[in-house]
């Protein structure tokens, strides 16, 4: 699969492309100055619109983008090409002309096909472990990179798997600039919270949030074992939204360690608009949030387009108003988009097409867009 360019940025005559490697090609775009991390910022705005101070962030104004296309950590092909159909539809062009951010990044789709060894025997019951681990890795090192600039940080997937990478990089940051611990308010129906041993699939892309929390760790280098203290997050500083698809092993996780979780049940019960108080409230007003988003959190009434959907979730217009509520706090350090998969609908049907709509429409909610 040929690499997808970040050339949607603006409407203008694009130069031949150059190529930096096995993993990706880049368009050199005009104007686009070199940052100090070695990435480009390739889309400038006049003013970002946002009314909303920033607390952590040294540069409110300044996105960061991490368009990742892997797939490893499950077993459907197509979640891959998520990055270039929520680019194609125009989904940055919207952030930068209409959200006003200068964006900054590698202007392409990075698929890692460097880093994937030509053989990947199980390991603990994992499938895929070393060619997970190492994108992980590499993935950790690109979001660190934007994140400590003081940027906020988005990263389109993907599957769930490389939240290890987008969350170990962004805790980094963090601690190094500013002292604190992050939060992370997982939006899913699942709780990827399974071990190697509790997992009945072995798919990595549910067991993220075990890696990131030291509650399944691994010695070897090339199978997480790069994962150290400063990647790491506290089960305290994690709140789950939108579940109600949660293995048995999972629950027991949850409740041995207390995890703060909304189910549906609770959404049902309270209104999404009272869980966010309690769910926000459990991390407090101090501390950097990175909201990490699984389209299938919402129904497939909305996303049908992904690997692993469940109905009865949440509706779109609920999923905008998480994000919105996390962008109102003015904590938001780092945004994950996964899991939308375009391949998962027929050519004819409209579902692929719904999904990316309803995930570019997320992304803008917690990049600070308003109904007003």
């Amino acid at each position: 699969m040929a690499p997808s360019r970040l050339s949607d940025i603006a409407d203008i005559a694009l130069p031949p492309t150059k190529s930096i490697g096995a993993t990706a090609t880049v368009t050199t775009l005009p104007d686009t100055p070199t940052s100090s991390v070695g990435s480009r910022t390739f889309g400038r705005s006049i003013m970002n619109t946002s009314l909303i101070e920033s607390k952590f962030l040294s540069h409110p104004e300044d996105l960061g983008v991490v368009a990742v296309g892997f797939s490893g950590g499950q077993c459907k092909p197509g979640v891959d090409a998520a990055p270039s159909a929520l680019i194609e539809a125009g989904l940055l062009t919207q952030i930068r002309d209409e959200l006003g951010y200068n964006l900054h990044g590698h202007d392409t789709v990075h698929l890692y096909t460097d880093l994937v060894p030509k053989e990947d025997p199980d390991y603990r019951n994992m499938k895929n472990p070393r060619a997970v681990s190492a994108v992980t890795k590499k993935i950790a090192d690109q979001v660190y990179n934007q994140a400590k600039e003081g940027r906020l940080v988005l990263t389109l997937g993907g599957d769930h798997s490389i939240a290890i990478g987008t969350i170990g990089g962004s805790a980094k940051a963090i601690k190094e600039r500013l002292g604190r611990e992050i939060a992370v308010i997982w939006v899913d129906a699942h709780a990827d919270i399974n071990t190697p041993e509790t997992s009945g699939s072995g798919n990595i892309h549910g067991m993220p949030v075990s890696f990131l929390t030291g509650l399944a760790r691994e010695d070897k280098e090339d199978i997480f074992g790069w994962i150290k203290d400063e990647n790491r997050i506290s089960v305290k500083k994690i709140v789950y939204i939108g579940l109600r698809d949660v293995d048995a092993g999972e629950k027991r996780i949850l409740r041995e360690n207390g995890i703060k979780a909304f189910s549906m049940f609770d959404i049902d019960r309270h209104g999404i608009g009272r869980v966010m108080e309690m769910a926000l409230g459990h991390i407090g007003s101090d501390t950097p949030i990175h909201l990490s988003f699984d389209v299938d959190a919402l129904d497939p009434m909305w996303a049908p387009s992904t690997g692993t959907p469940v109905r009865g979730g949440l509706t779109l217009r609920e999923g905008d108003y998480i994000c919105e509520c996390v962008h109102e706090t003015g904590s938001l350090v780092a945004v994950d988009l996964v899991e939308v998969n375009p391949s998962l609908a027929p050519a004819e049907d409209i579902g692929a097409h719904e999904t990316v709509r309803a995930g570019c429409s997320l992304v803008r909610c917690a990049l600070g867009e308003s109904l007003l």
